[in-house]
């Protein structure tokens, strides 16, 4: 639990956003020196949830996705805009938000909200959004906080919608990284937090061809 790893809720987040603050607003930047890995994370996304979009009578719609810890935008250009009508993007970073404006090009003129705020403290609007996707950023909210804001994005969407997590996890239990002020949990431990926010899992998959030295990455749709 993050309980056990964090001893200041206030700085653990304040540490968090100092950090990124530091970050270069670049493919590379958001993926912590791996930008090399971005096309194949996409293409694995786009099949993924691809798989949902295709299915019979309780497929998501296509109107309406929430980019979660959007960063510049890399998610929602190469994944999210294909797919939906508009699109909006959330991200702590207000730098990385202006950036997105310009890295988005003409195709950006269908994002409709740029939220900068922590997704600790983000409502998504109730009822608004066929997919919520939330990238390499539940490891920047404590338990509670992750739990809690699952259940905001519950509401926040559309009849069929659809959240996807796809994030690091640990081999076993919960590791602290004092670097950029995040936690890696195992899957029993999301797992246990997806269902004290009243979801169901749908499917999960591991992310295949990534560098050894990193975590394991999973894929998880909820609803």
């Amino acid at each position: 639990m993050t309980s056990q790893v964090i001893e200041d809720e206030q700085q653990f987040y304040s540490r968090a956003q100092s950090y990124w603050k530091r970050v270069p607003p670049t493919v590379d930047g958001m993926l912590g020196g791996y930008g090399h890995i971005s096309s194949l994370d996409l293409s694995s996304s786009r099949k993924f949830l691809q798989r949902f979009l295709r299915e019979g009578p309780n497929k998501p719609g296509t109107s309406c996705a929430l980019d979660c810890g959007a960063g510049i935008g890399r998610i929602t250009k190469r994944l999210l805009l294909p797919l939906f009508e508009v699109v909006d993007m959330v991200d702590v970073t207000e730098d990385f938000l202006a950036k997105a404006k310009t890295y988005l090009g003409e195709e950006g003129k269908r994002v409709r909200n740029y939220f900068c705020c922590g997704l600790q403290d983000f409502s998504p609007e109730p009822g608004s959004y066929d997919v919520i996707w939330i990238q390499w950023v539940i490891g920047h909210l404590t338990d509670q906080h992750l739990a809690e804001f699952l259940r905001r994005c519950k509401r926040g969407l559309r009849p069929n919608g659809l959240i996807v997590i796809k994030d690091n996890m640990a081999q076993e239990g919960v590791i602290l990284d004092d670097v950029d002020s995040s936690v890696c949990r195992d899957l029993q431990v999301v797992h246990r937090i997806v269902r004290s926010a009243g979801l169901s899992l749908l499917a999960e998959e591991r992310q295949e061809n990534l560098p050894d030295e990193i975590y394991h990455v999973y894929s998880l749709a909820l609803r």
